[in-house]
């Protein structure tokens, strides 16, 4: 028996406005909202409502023998709850037919096991909480961003419990070997990896409307041939491939769509073919050989490797600099500047500002918003800069409100749990609940009241609006 294995990769990144030098220190409207909500809404309509209809009619109409699996970026899935809820409720309703799987990654598409392991695990994490909450599913498989793996990520995904990771089945590292069986990494004994056929996922993904391809125009008959020719010589074809490949790639007006429709019926023609998800693969399955990427890999680029994000010294400073503040981040207890610098991460910046030529840099600018990766650099670094000053502002503003009540003796009433210990109070909190305390300590001292009686009340809530004008009269009156 072998079995096809679809898997798509569907994700938005959270777009840079044309943020310029002006900016800093005047504006914290960093995303470009209209063109996030306009790319979105053309996608939805291109592709995302048009295939998930596609693939729940195939499944019904196949008796559930047509199996497939997606990974959502987090990004992605904020902006369908943000601006289409019905494109989520499609994806919800594929991932109750049971036929569907779907992967863990990292919550914003980030490069985050390159630069930090320790935001690595916690985007992971956040990412499941979020696929468990839409779909009811606990990943069980990982994917990490654009496929990039070496046999360190292999060794990392066991030891958090996954029990597969799917990568790209690179040519230099197999050496003459299919990429149509399960492997095992160096390192991860219990790990098995499912490697990605390029040759049969790029005729569908990149040549399928190329007039000039020898094969044009492929037909499903024929690319069920080629699948065909495959029994007893593999165990797993493994077809992945990006979503938006289905109607935006590829346009309704190639015939992509006929083709997706015609395709299961064609591979059902041989009676040893079926359709299976990573997961049934990896439980089905032995591995056969053993697959030592010891220098990272990916889906991108002929490279096959991580310049597509890291040829260029812009692409080097940009990572360095925002990763140069995670602990700022982590530590300044405000989930605004958490999550603005969370959405920082995605790998789709850094992918803007590649400066490669000749096909790679075509497919570079198509995805670009930006008219050159220079423009993109200097948006992302002036974003950079002004939450940098924010952070700093922030670090600073705490550290005078903590000398200013240790100056004045003012006591602090901190909430206490049942079980003895103090509550978890940000920088932030503390720092908007002694702005409060601080006009009640003014007003005694005016009307000649001792100001050491003062205790401070942690029961009262700020909301965000309130925030910039908070800290700017807390800094006067400092």
């Amino acid at each position: 028996m072998t079995s096809i294995c679809f898997y798509f990769q569907v994700h938005q990144p959270f777009r840079i406005r044309n943020y310029s030098f002006f900016d800093i220190g005047r504006s914290d409207q960093y995303e470009d909202d209209q063109k996030n909500e306009e790319i979105l809404n053309k996608v939805a309509e291109k592709c995302y409502l048009k295939t998930n209809r596609k693939m729940l009619e195939l499944i019904q109409r196949h008796n559930g023998k047509f199996r497939i699996c997606y990974s959502l970026s987090g990004t992605v899935i904020e902006q369908f709850e943000k601006y289409r809820p019905d494109v989520l409720q499609s994806f919800i309703d594929l991932a109750n037919t049971g036929c569907v799987e779907f992967l863990a990654e990292t919550y914003s598409h980030s490069l985050s096991f390159v630069y930090s392991k320790k935001e690595f695990v916690r985007q992971v994490k956040k990412h499941g909480a979020i696929i468990k909450k839409h779909f009811n599913q606990e990943p069980k498989v990982f994917r990490n961003t654009e496929l990039i793996f070496n046999n360190e990520l292999a060794v990392f995904m066991e030891q958090m419990g996954y029990k597969g990771v799917i990568c790209e089945g690179v040519d230099r590292l197999l050496n003459g070997r299919s990429p149509n069986y399960l492997y095992k990494p160096v390192g991860a004994p219990k790990t098995k990896l499912l490697l990605k056929n390029h040759l049969l996922s790029d005729d569908i993904a990149f040549r399928f409307s190329d007039q000039g391809w020898k094969e044009f125009p492929l037909t499903a008959n024929k690319f069920a041939t080629w699948v065909h020719s495959v029994a007893g010589q593999g165990e797993t074809i493994n077809l992945f491939m990006d979503y938006e490949t289905f109607g935006e790639h590829q346009w309704e007006s190639t015939g992509i769509f006929n083709f997706l429709d015609h395709l299961p019926a064609e591979i059902f023609k041989h009676p040893d073919f079926d359709f299976k998800t990573p997961s049934e693969v990896i439980d089905t399955y032995p591995t056969r050989d053993t697959y030592d990427a010891h220098d990272f890999i990916s889906w991108a680029d002929t490279e096959r490797d991580l310049s597509a994000w890291l040829s260029n010294s812009m692409q080097h400073e940009a990572l360095k600099q925002i990763y140069s503040i995670e602990e700022t981040v982590m530590n300044c207890g405000d989930p605004d500047l958490l999550r603005t610098w969370e959405r920082l991460t995605t790998s789709d910046h850094f992918y803007y500002m590649c400066t490669k030529f000749w096909n790679d840099g075509d497919v570079h600018k198509y995805f670009s918003p930006y008219d050159s990766p220079y423009d993109a650099y200097m948006f992302f670094m002036n974003v950079f800069s002004d939450l940098e000053c924010k952070l700093n502002d922030l670090k600073e503003a705490t550290a005078a409100t903590e000398a200013l009540m240790k100056a004045n003796q003012i006591s602090l009433d901190l909430p206490v749990e049942a079980n003895g210990t103090l509550e978890e109070v940000s920088p932030y909190n503390a720092l908007m609940f002694f702005s409060n305390i601080y006009n009640e300590w003014e007003h005694k001292i005016k009307n000649s009241l001792n100001p050491d009686q003062v205790s401070l009340d942690f029961s009262t809530e700020v909301s965000n609006e309130e925030k910039d004008e908070e800290i700017s009269d807390l800094k006067l009156a400092i």
